[in-house]
């Protein structure tokens, strides 16, 4: 199966446990529709960890202050709705917990037009 959404953590940010995010994401069943990457700096660095969450035809998201190990379930909630809404746009971000309070900004997905 394709990713359907990845998700981009900050390597500079400090080290990354990143165990407790997979096994919520295996327990979840959703660990072959999630791709998970370390990349650079993503600029965030007053509010470590960065994550950035985005999709093929879907909006992007961007946080900041999230832990990977204790928002494991938060991040799998976000994904759900994520993965659940038109184009990635999050109405209701309730489900999301902690996570809804660490989001920075949201980009409607790139439309193409030929």
């Amino acid at each position: 199966m394709t990713p359907s959404a990845t998700i981009h953590f900050c390597q500079n940010c400090g080290p990354l446990s990143l165990g407790a995010l997979n096994e919520a994401l295996a327990t979840a069943e959703l660990q072959d529709a999630v791709h998970i990457v370390e990349r650079g700096c993503m600029n965030g660095c007053s509010r470590p960890v960065s994550m950035a969450m985005q999709g093929p035809g879907r909006a992007t998201y961007f946080f900041n202050g999230v832990d990977p190990t204790a928002d494991a379930d938060d991040i799998v909630a976000t994904l759900r709705a994520y993965l659940a809404a038109p184009h990635g746009w999050i109405e209701d971000a309730q489900p999301c917990g902690r996570l809804r309070f660490c989001l920075v900004g949201r980009v409607p997905a790139l439309s193409c037009s030929t």
